[in-house]
């Protein structure tokens, strides 16, 4: 997938309700997302599909950006999820998708909807957040770009499917009920895929990935703080390797 073409066109903002006198983004209309033509969020499931394994990115210096993707990507995760936690990620972010359009670029930890409109600005070709408010909810389903939600509880998981949503983050896993989360909520919500995040490592991917609503798994893991602090990048492809041959 691209980044997305094309003019601005609002997509479902309001200036009076939300008080930001319309300095929110115009985010710009993809010809292919079809689903946004029907009012649904573009499906996330065909580039999730493709990996077992989501690496999130929180990126410190913006001289990792780079080597650091290439790494992931010749490992076999060609899907990255740059974290906006840092000073760096945005810059990181956008040197990514210039450098290295090998990669797939997603944006993650986007919490508010300026977040959309940084993302959208950089060429982010989909959005992840750890959790997901009614109004920014409403506005990541009229987005241009795939979306991964996250959520925590049954709750929440069904007002995200009453938006169009089926593939959702759940996060965080292991202190949100785990795999037997997953096995329990597969039963009234059959028709929702997830993404656990948080505590899903080497150990336990393979058990959160052999349940059949997981679609993939998402963590940090393939990037370990000393090695990416220390430069090792063949450490991190390697790890990146290891990852990739995960299997449903």
């Amino acid at each position: 997938m691209g980044g997305y073409r094309g003019n601005p066109i609002p997509i479902g903002f309001d200036a009076n309700r939300s008080g930001m006198n319309g300095q929110w983004c115009t985010a710009l209309a993809r010809p292919r997302a079809t689903a946004q033509m029907v009012g649904m969020p573009v499906d996330p499931a065909p580039l999730l599909s493709r990996v077992s394994m989501l690496p999130v990115l929180t990126i410190e210096r913006l001289e990792q950006a780079v080597p650091l993707a290439r790494a992931l990507v010749a490992g076999g995760l060609p899907l990255l999820e740059v974290a906006l936690r840092t000073e760096a990620s945005a810059e990181a972010a956008r040197v990514i998708a210039r450098e290295v359009p090998e990669a797939v670029l997603g944006i993650g930890t986007v919490a508010r909807l300026a977040d959309i409109e940084l993302a959208l600005g950089i060429g982010a070709q989909f959005l992840v957040t750890p959790g997901t408010p009614p109004e920014l909810a409403a506005a990541l389903a009229k987005a241009p770009v795939p979306v991964v939600p996250g959520c925590a509880t049954p709750s929440e998981a069904m007002a995200l499917s009453a938006h169009g949503f089926r593939v959702l983050k759940f996060f965080p896993a292991s202190s949100s009920g785990g795999i037997e989360f997953l096995r329990q909520i597969a039963g009234p919500l059959p028709r929702l895929k997830f993404v656990p995040s948080g505590g899903v490592d080497e150990k336990n991917a393979a058990d959160y990935l052999a349940q059949p609503n997981v679609i993939a798994v998402s963590g940090t893991w393939a990037v370990p703080r000393e090695a990416l602090e220390a430069g090792d990048f063949p450490r991190i492809a390697a790890l990146a390797r290891a990852a990739a041959s995960l299997r449903r």
